[in-house]
């Protein structure tokens, strides 16, 4: 190897290999935290593998995901906090695939960003860590790229991608039904989606990110930044009691667009506003935008993060389930003959 003069290094260039050497270190427990039967090897490797046999199935059907954060990192870069973040990142997925009876196994980011900042990329996955680590996947892997002239300074962008699997015939959605029961699961807030909205709506109020929270305790930014609720767990459980003909994650689109995804054509659903108390945050956004009933429930999740179609005779058990993992399901509507949505009640 030549010993001759250095010339411009690539860090002279705007990428710091150490520093992306130093976040692997330090991730490293957090994704160790992580893993689960199936996992063959930790972090480092040019791929990952996984073991579906070690995981217990024997004739399993892969299913893949993708999503980000959207928006949302935009208020965690403008108040400094990123430890949750990474959650969201994760719920996007692994919510997702439980909709189609899987569960999920297995974990990868993508963090790109523009200066590669240690400290905050680190906050950022070992959310994504907690987030694996709640819905029972591992995190076998990612990529961090480190990206000068294409960020502005101190902004970054995260992407997600999980993997699941169920046995074969299990799939969901399926045998839904005239007259199945409509259950909703809380949501924790916003979630990950209608974001630019939710900046518009604040940049409308004149309030900053620090200011007091007009609909509870704490500032504005934490409150917003409240990561997305994980549903694995209770659905899997859900599924495996026996009942459930469907599963609908309330993301982009809200109820209005989610629940007719995973209804048969033909089939409508009937939903009754007045089952359950809009919170605050969507009153607030309500109010503050002048916004329709229509619009909210077309954007936004309106405080039902998940919905399950159920049998009407394995109601019991599919509700006992939901309840031994800490969710009080609300009973929201039924699904119909008449192939609409039609919503009976007010939110607002």
């Amino acid at each position: 190897m030549s010993t001759g003069k250095n010339g411009i290094t690539y860090a002279d260039a705007g990428v710091d290999i150490d520093a992306g050497n130093d976040l692997v270190e330090r991730i490293k427990p957090a994704a160790k935290r992580t893993k689960r039967s199936g996992v063959m090897a930790g972090l480092g490797g040019f791929g990952a593998l996984f073991d579906l046999k070690d995981a217990g199935y024997t004739d399993p059907i892969l299913v893949a995901a993708t999503d980000g954060v959207g928006t949302k990192l935009r208020i965690a870069i403008d108040t400094g906090y990123m430890d949750t973040v990474g959650i969201d990142l994760v719920a996007m997925c692994v919510n997702d695939l439980v909709c189609q009876g899987a569960e999920p196994l297995f974990f990868l980011d993508y963090f790109a960003t523009g200066k590669l900042d240690t400290d905050s990329a680190a906050r950022v996955i070992e959310g994504i860590a907690q987030g694996c680590v709640d819905s029972g996947c591992a995190l076998i892997g990612g990529e961090t790229a480190e990206m000068p002239g294409m960020y502005e300074d101190g902004d970054f962008d995260l992407a997600g991608f999980s993997v699941g699997a169920m046995e074969r015939g299990t799939d969901l959605p399926t045998d839904v039904s005239e007259g199945d029961i409509l259950l909703g699961l809380a949501s924790n807030g916003v979630h990950s989606n209608g974001y630019s909205l939710v900046r518009k709506l604040v940049e409308v109020s004149g309030l900053s990110w620090d200011a007091d929270c007009p609909w509870e305790e704490g500032t504005l930014g934490a409150s917003l930044l409240k990561p997305t609720k994980l549903y694995v767990k209770p659905a899997l459980s859900a599924i495996r009691s026996g009942g459930v003909h469907a599963l609908a994650h309330i993301t982009g689109g809200g109820l209005t667009e989610n629940l007719p995804r995973v209804l048969p054509e033909g089939l409508g659903a009937e939903i009754d506003l007045s089952t359950w108390t809009l919170p605050g945050v969507f009153k607030w956004l309500a109010q503050t935008g002048g916004m329709s009933e229509a619009e909210m429930l077309k954007t936004f999740n309106c405080g039902i993060g998940m919905i399950l179609a159920v049998a009407p005779d394995q109601l019991t058990s599919v509700q006992e389930a939901l309840a031994e993992c800490g969710e009080i399901p609300v009973t929201i509507g039924k699904v119909t003959s008449e192939g609409a949505m039609r919503y009976q009640g007010s939110l607002l």
